[in-house]
């Protein structure tokens, strides 16, 4: 009787093998036939999951998006303002070995999205989502009296947004696994700062 595969599995574990290969490696390094070779299926099995390259690195940015949404909804259940807002950033920030190597998936997918509208579309799909959720939870910050600050939520949610962002970058160039970036002193500060005037 023929082996079942479970389709969505197979692809995870591909995902998986191209995260510790681009860790290793970089992303030019990463080559299907290495990918194949680390998740130990031979070369042409990757096809029917992803005939280039180009699918499985879109493939890995919604996986690491997706990844990090139900991280975040975990820690923020029963949690409101900036509480919540805390813990959203702290799960987006790549504070691990784990969120580098995401964050080392997520920049090559902003590079080919300059030039891909496809890519771009779904980088700005996913960044409007957490605007909205960052949004939501000033809001909630303001309701509860923690946020006072005279700057439009906005702005700050674009802000802190773009802070995020710029720590997946910083995280991807630091050398080796390196993790300890002075990334949630940062973090705390910017609240602080938001907090200022409550």
């Amino acid at each position: 009787m023929p082996k079942i595969v479970d389709h969505d599995e197979r692809r995870l574990e591909l995902v998986d093998a191209t995260w510790r290969i681009i860790a290793r490696l970089g992303i030019e390094g990463a080559t299907m036939r290495e990918i194949a070779l680390e998740a130990g299926f031979a070369n042409g099995a990757l096809k029917p999951y992803f005939p280039t390259k180009d699918t499985l690195l879109t493939f890995a940015f919604r996986h690491v998006f997706n990844r990090t949404n139900e991280r975040i909804r975990e820690v923020t259940a029963g949690k409101a303002g900036i509480t919540a807002l805390r813990a959203f950033c702290v799960e987006v920030l790549p504070l691990d070995s784990e969120r580098v190597n995401e964050a080392r998936i997520v920049v090559p997918f902003w590079q080919k999205a300059i030039n891909d509208p496809e890519k771009a579309a779904i980088h700005r799909e996913s960044m409007d989502q957490w605007r909205g959720a960052i949004q939501g939870y000033l809001t909630e910050a303001r309701r509860q009296g923690d946020v006072n600050a005279a700057v439009d939520d906005s702005v700050v949610s674009g802000h802190l947004l773009n802070m995020l962002l710029g720590a997946q970058i910083a995280a991807a160039l630091a050398p080796g696994i390196e993790t300890d970036l002075g990334l949630g002193d940062q973090l705390e500060a910017f609240l602080t700062l938001l907090q200022a005037g409550s």
